[in-house]
């Protein structure tokens, strides 16, 4: 260790013999800790509110889905599902039908999409355990589930046989010029409403797929989609080479973050808002350790004319103060860091901050990154902090020396 770093060690743990100084120093190391903690508190706050919000459309999404390149609709097989289900990385793979629909019920109307779903769809996305009121469908007649919003809004409730809910689309095809029906229409029992987020509760509607291939005169082999469940850490490239052979057509493979690629967007620029705040507030903070390092200049004077009399160099008394401005930096964020971190464990076990309004714990998740994120945060500006705090230092030295 050299004298430089042994000298600042020992300026950073003793007292000066002015109180001014003292309380200096201790207000600046308290403004790296507050700060530090403070950063990473909010991150792992928003991340905890990110997981949270993307929990329900997560709920509703595949890991992958599988659509034509061109086209609405595109032809699969029994056999290419297999074969695609088969693969090390499917853990299950499964057709769907997804079209837009008009929903009439007495004098009420609203347009819709309806999802078209196997028995199986349950392998993929655990819809039926979404269903807050009524039952799922039992995939044996004309049953649908629909969103709450959907139900609220055309006043709809389950299991009314009174009166039906009637989903229609345009016809395919038309027997003569004069037809005065264009659209093909079928009646529907409301088996069960399901919820998770308000723009998903009034856009789907869900009924099995010899329904859906019913209503929209689909041959047996035809669908708009289809929805993989996958293991984690699976390359999409690598999938799409290993699933297009099997399919007719080019394909495309969208992964659960392209399905909500807008949502995803406005998140990740409000954590990087969030982020450049704070770390706003960590350069606010920071100006303390300035001062405190432009004092300690000052309350050292007398000392440092010493050691240029025992052949101390000046740049040797420039690193002293160096590295005491990196020192309260780096012991601060320690510090700020394992406060911040034990608030954000101590939040997940045994809550004490909730919503307000509710009994639901405010959601934090705690990521190493953040903690990464943090001390790389707090190094670059403590650096150009202390720095800017010692600049001229050497100089000076020279002429205390002269003086």
């Amino acid at each position: 260790m050299t004298y430089s770093l042994q000298i600042a060690w020992r300026y950073f743990f003793s007292k000066s013999q002015q109180t001014v100084i003292n309380r200096i120093n201790a207000f600046a190391f308290f403004m790296v800790v507050i700060s530090t903690a403070s950063l990473f508190v909010v991150l792992s706050a928003f991340a905890g509110l990110k997981n949270f919000g993307l929990s329900f459309s997560e709920a509703f999404d595949p890991d992958f889905e599988i659509q034509p390149l061109s086209g609405k609709y595109f032809n699969v097989t029994q056999r290419a599902l297999f074969k695609i289900e088969s693969l090390p990385e499917v853990i299950a793979a499964v057709p769907e039908i997804e079209e837009k629909v008009f929903l009439s019920y007495k004098d009420k109307n609203q347009v819709a999409y309806l999802k078209a779903i196997p028995a199986e769809y349950s392998k993929v996305i655990k819809a039926n355990d979404l269903v807050v009121l009524g039952n799922w469908l039992t995939f044996k007649g004309s049953e649908v589930v629909l969103g709450f919003g959907i139900a609220g809004k055309m006043s709809i409730g389950v299991f009314d046989y009174n009166s039906f809910l009637n989903i229609s689309v345009p016809k395919k095809k038309k027997s003569s010029i004069l037809n005065q029906n264009p659209f093909n229409s079928n009646p529907a029992i409301v088996t069960g409403l399901y919820q998770v987020s308000e723009d998903l509760d009034k856009k789907y509607v869900f009924s099995s797929l010899s329904f859906g291939q019913d209503l929209l005169e689909l041959p047996k082999n035809k669908y708009t989609s289809i929805v993989l469940k996958t293991f984690s850490q699976v390359d999409k490239e690598t999938l799409l080479k290993k699933i297009a052979p099997y399919l007719e057509g080019p394909i495309r493979l969208i992964s659960r973050e392209e399905q909500n690629l807008a949502l995803h967007k406005m998140l990740n620029v409000e954590n990087l808002m969030i982020y450049f705040i704070f770390t706003l507030v960590m350069i606010i903070a920071l100006f303390n350790v300035v001062g405190a390092l432009i004092m300690m200049v000052l309350d050292k004077k007398g000392q440092m004319k010493i050691l240029m009399a025992i052949g101390a160099q000046p740049k040797g008394i420039y690193k002293i103060f160096f590295n005491l401005g990196l020192m309260i930096c780096g012991f601060g964020g320690f510090i700020g860091v394992l406060l911040g971190g034990s608030l954000v464990l101590l939040q997940s076990v045994f809550p004490f901050i909730y919503v307000p309004g509710t009994y639901m714990a405010y959601p934090v998740f705690f990521e190493f990154k953040n903690i990464l994120i943090v001390f790389l945060t707090l190094f670059i500006l403590g650096l150009i902090s202390t720095a800017w705090a010692t600049r001229g230092l050497t100089k000076k030295v020279r002429d205390y020396a002269v003086s």
